[in-house]
């Protein structure tokens, strides 16, 4: 069996500055048609920031669909047709004062693919500099600095719950080696 859907028909229910959503028609892989609710999103940036201190860079920023300040790696979306890599310096900078000279790439993921087309890249850097803070109007942070040993207990106390900063965190306690 093929695992495919082919939109059979759409309906377009709200174009936004952020995210624009349909409503498909599909036809399943046995034949039988479904409906789905999509959501479509440019795609967003994240990176996992390590100090020459080694301590992580966190930002707490209250998230209106968790209603609650989370605590997470810095992160934004993508403006159309910036390099994904451009970006997360940009979010870096802005979130934090922090400016990178280099990035690794860590992944992309889905956070939602059942419904959400929104592809984040996650990236990684310890080649840092201080700079300034450039937040955008609508945007409050507190800039956290936590570290390695404060991140592996939140990670196993289950104190963050945003899974990108999950994902890079992990990633970061099992691929690099900090002295500190």
């Amino acid at each position: 069996m093929r695992l495919n859907e082919k939109t059979i028909d759409r309906t377009v229910i709200y174009n936004g500055k952020i995210i624009d959503l349909e409503l498909h028609d599909v036809e399943l892989p046995d034949g039988s048609t479904s409906k789905r609710e999509l959501v479509y999103h440019n795609g967003a940036v994240a990176v996992c920031a390590v100090t020459p201190e080694d301590e992580v860079l966190l930002v707490k920023q209250f998230r209106k669909p968790a209603e609650k300040p989370l605590l997470e790696i810095p992160a934004g979306k993508l403006e159309k047709g910036e390099e994904r890599e451009e970006a997360a310096k940009r979010e870096l900078q802005e979130e934090t004062g922090y400016i990178a000279s280099n990035l690794e790439f860590v992944t992309d993921m889905y956070g939602s693919p059942g419904f959400s087309s929104e592809k984040l890249s996650i990236y990684f850097t310890d080649q840092l500099s201080e700079g300034e803070m450039n937040l955008d109007d609508d945007e409050f942070v507190e800039l956290h600095k936590v570290s390695i040993e404060n991140v592996k207990s939140m990670l196993k106390n289950k104190e963050l719950e945003d899974a990108k900063t999950i994902i890079a965190l992990q990633h970061l306690l099992l691929n690099y080696n900090h002295s500190k």
